[in-house]
């Protein structure tokens, strides 16, 4: 707790980067595992996994820190979670900035795999609309308890850890097609 009150931004960016290297690498194995193949590190793509680490490190948990002292500082946080601003903060989260942050996680990945724009703007326009709806299933609930229920400076670290389970989604949807090259 003490490094967290000391130095935040760091701490909730390598957590994140832990986090989201451990579910691609989790995401990988699960991809093994449908295709019924032997999951072994042999096959485990580092490069891969450090992609997801790095856009943990250096753009989700800053993004998500500085939007969050924003969001609080706009509309500030209450005490009864079950209030109007914990349902404007949520559609605010979801209908605002998690379209927008979809796209930035798209283009950032993509150009972290050295994909051309085009390449990036084939695989929007092929994947966005599913992975939003895919979004808000998951991230509707999460955002709400998060805002309901986490003291502020937790909020990051909470959404780290459902970012596992969304970072897995993300590796396989993202390098589908990968495989079928």
């Amino acid at each position: 707790n003490d490094a967290l009150e000391a130095d935040p931004l760091l701490v909730k960016s390598v957590t994140a980067g832990l986090i989201l290297g451990a579910a691609d690498f989790t995401g990988q194995f699960i991809e093994k595992a449908l295709k019924g193949e032997e999951a072994g590190d042999e096959g485990v793509d580092i490069a891969r996994v450090a992609r997801f680490a790095f856009f943990g490190l250096v753009l989700q948990a800053p993004w998500n820190h500085f939007y969050y002292l924003f969001l609080d500082g706009s509309l500030p946080p209450t005490e009864d979670p079950f209030t109007a601003t914990t349902g404007i903060k949520v559609v605010i989260d979801q209908f605002i900035q998690a379209p927008v942050f979809t796209v930035l996680i798209f283009a950032f990945l993509g150009a972290l795999e050295g994909k051309s724009l085009d390449a990036i703007k084939k695989q929007l326009d092929d994947d966005y609309v599913d992975t939003m709806f895919a979004n808000w299933k998951l991230w509707v609930p999460a955002t709400a308890v998060n805002i309901a229920f986490c003291p502020p400076v937790l909020r990051v670290l909470f959404l780290n850890c459902v970012f596992f389970f969304w970072s897995i989604f993300l590796s396989l949807k993202l390098n589908k097609d990968d495989e079928a090259a």
